[in-house]
């Protein structure tokens, strides 16, 4: 079972993370971070696949994946 952790305050609310996740455990979430935009949060469901592909995929590098 794997564990993302997002940095919200260093997300800049792009949502690629989102589009990449296989499970759609990654969402926009309510309110604004200190950048002042929508950043994203993680769902422990605990479906996650720990791909990587969100955090490949995060431009910012907000996203870190634990086996």
């Amino acid at each position: 079972m794997a564990k993302i952790t997002i940095d919200k305050d260093k997300c800049k609310g792009c949502l690629l993370c989102v589009s990449f996740c296989p499970k759609g455990l990654i969402k926009a979430a309510k309110g604004l971070n200190k950048r002042g935009v929508a950043a994203v949060e993680f769902k422990d469901t605990g479906e996650c696949l720990g791909c990587t592909l969100c955090a490949v995929i995060c431009p910012d590098c907000c996203v870190e994946v634990y086996k």
